[in-house]
C-alpha cells in the first residue's frame, strides 16, 4: 500500500507535471506527499557554473559559489512552497525538504523512507542529457530502493493501466504493485505478455490471471510474439493505455546497476507513465 510519495520537484513542466499525478494519486490513496528539491552540486561547484556567472550579475570567481548556493536555494524554496501551497488547497497533508549534492543520490536516500517516488520523465537541465531520458530520471531508476513513478508528459487521470509481465521476480513486483493500485482505484487492469512459445506464455498469464483473481479485478490478458521492446510502446500507443506496470529487469542476469534492456528501451520511449517496481 502507497501511503507516502516523494515527489522530485526541479521546476520544469515535467516536474509540475508529476506532481500534479502524485497529487491525484494521493488524494485517491489518502497518501502523505514529500516535495523534495535538490541542489545540484555541478551547478555550484563544475565550469558551468562559471560560465553563466555573467548572466548572473556575479563578478567571476568573487565569492560565486556562496552567491549561487544563496539564489538556487531561494528558487528552491518558492518551487517547495508552490507544492506545498498546492496540497493545501487540495486537502492534501504535505512535508517539504532541500538538499545539496548529486541529485539522483539524493533522491534514493530519501526514498528509503518512501513507498513511492514520482518524478519527472526529463527535468530542468534537459537540455545538457542525452537521450529520450534524462540523466537524473536514468540515475534515480537504476538506483532507488523504492519503485519509482515517471511521468514523460502533462498528466492525464489514470483510467486504462497495463501491466507488462515476463513471470520473472520484478515483473511479479510490478504484478502485486498494479494489483494494489487497481484495487484501491477501481480500475481495471490489463496483461500482456511476449512470448514466442505459445503454450509457455499461456502458461505464464495464467500464472499472473491466479494471482489477481483474490482481488476481483477486471483483468484482460494478451498473449503477443513480437520483440517486446517495440511491442510494449506500440501497445501503449495503439490501445490507449494511460499507465505501465513493469519490472526492473527481465530475465536477463545483468550487473544490477544496469537497467534491463526492455525497461530501459520502455523508459525511453514510453508515452505514458511507467510505474517501475523493484
Amino acid at each position: 500500500m502507497i501511503k507516502t510519495m516523494l515527489v522530485a520537484l526541479d521546476g520544469s513542466e515535467q516536474a509540475r507535471a508529476a506532481a500534479a499525478g502524485a497529487i491525484w494519486l494521493a488524494k485517491r490513496l489518502e497518501a502523505t506527499l514529500v516535495g523534495l528539491h535538490v541542489i545540484d552540486i555541478v551547478s555550484i561547484e563544475g565550469s558551468f557554473f562559471h560560465d553563466i556567472s555573467g548572466s548572473l550579475g556575479f563578478e567571476p570567481y568573487l565569492d560565486l559559489s556562496s552567491k549561487m548556493q544563496e539564489a538556487l536555494e531561494t528558487r528552491g524554496k518558492m518551487i517547495l512552497e508552490d507544492f506545498a501551497t498546492e496540497c493545501s488547497r487540495q486537502g492534501l497533508r504535505a512535508e517539504t525538504g532541500i538538499a545539496t549534492g548529486i541529485v539522483a543520490n539524493q533522491i534514493c536516500s530519501r526514498a528509503r523512507t518512501a513507498d513511492l517516488v514520482v518524478m519527472g520523465h526529463r527535468g530542468v537541465n534537459a537540455r545538457f542529457s542525452t537521450g529520450l531520458l534524462g540523466s537524473t530520471a536514468e540515475g534515480v531508476t537504476r538506483k532507488s530502493p523504492r519503485p519509482v513513478l515517471v511521468a514523460p508528459g502533462a498528466f492525464r487521470e489514470v483510467r486504462r493501466p497495463l501491466l507488462a509481465y515476463d513471470g520473472s521476480d520484478r515483473a511479479s513486483a510490478a504484478l502485486h504493485a498494479a494489483a494494489e493500485f487497481c484495487r484501491s482505484l477501481g480500475l481495471p487492469l490489463a496483461v500482456l505478455h511476449f512470448n514466442r512459445d505459445r503454450a509457455t506464455g499461456e502458461s505464464i498469464l495464467a500464472e499472473a490471471a491466479h494471482y489477481l483473481a483474490a482481488y476481483t479485478l477486471q483483468v484482460t490478458s494478451t498473449l503477443l510474439t513480437d520483440p517486446p521492446h517495440q511491442g510494449i510502446v506500440e501497445t501503449l500507443r495503439r490501445d490507449g493505455y494511460d499507465l505501465l506496470f513493469i519490472g526492473a529487469f527481465g530475465h536477463s542476469r545483468i550487473v544490477e546497476m544496469v537497467l534491463g534492456s526492455t525497461t530501459e528501451f520502455v523508459l525511453r520511449n514510453s508515452p505514458v507513465p511507467v510505474f517501475l517496481s523493484r
